[in-house]
């Protein structure tokens, strides 16, 4: 890692701890099954995060490596650095779920740590404002998180998975930016009844990736 891209995720760090003590993240804690809630949403997250660490995180760092080798601007200043930060954005009950994710006790893990900050999305954007990486040149993302509240105008294009009374429907994304051959996008389908969170369909295609 460069010292320029080790200067720049050591801000983003200390940007998101700042930005979380002058606005904590809130948990929906008027919803009568709250609890239940964020921890279904934490668990779905936790299980991707693990997934994605054992599985994937290591081809997208070597992907990442064969993209800065064959980078035009090689070592000048600008040029994509083969060793980058590594930013996971998430929301809230994500960054209870990675944190618990890096806790174990794992060589893999452990060696990597220090290159990564989980952050919210919506400081990962701030942070970017004041700090400019467009093109990645500092870091990959990988993002993670849950929305809950799928309008319901774009219920029908889910027809084909029913809802019954007082369930709604998730929709899981997740992807990698910054790594090449290795950036990825995906969607998947849940629906939450109250008490738990049911896959209903991996990689689904959102027509309208706005909603």
């Amino acid at each position: 890692m460069t010292p320029d891209t080790r200067d720049w995720l050591d801000g983003l760090r200390e940007f998101a701890a700042a930005e979380r003590l002058a606005r904590p993240p809130r948990e929906p804690t008027e919803r009568p099954d709250a609890a239940a809630f964020v921890a279904a949403q934490r668990a779905v997250l936790a299980a991707h995060f693990s997934t994605w660490i054992d599985g994937s995180l290591l081809g997208v760092l070597e992907a990442r490596r064969r993209l800065a080798a064959a980078d035009t601007k090689g070592d000048r200043r600008g040029g994509l650095d083969p060793d980058p930060a590594v930013v996971i954005t998430t929301s809230p009950a994500g960054l209870t779920a990675i944190e618990a994710v890096l806790g174990r006790d794992d060589l893999f893990i452990a060696d990597i740590r220090p290159a990564i900050a989980c952050v919210r999305e919506v400081e990962c954007r701030l942070w970017c404002i004041r700090r400019p990486d467009p093109e990645h040149h500092r870091h990959v993302n990988h993002w993670s998180w849950i929305k809950t509240e799928v309008p319901k105008q774009r219920w029908p294009a889910f027809g084909r998975h029913r809802l019954g009374p007082h369930e709604s429907y998730w929709l899981h994304r997740t992807g990698t930016s910054g790594a090449g051959e290795a950036d990825a996008r995906a969607c998947h389908l849940w629906k939450w009844n109250g008490a738990t969170a049911v896959l209903l369909e991996p990689f689904i295609d959102e027509a309208v990736g706005r909603l």
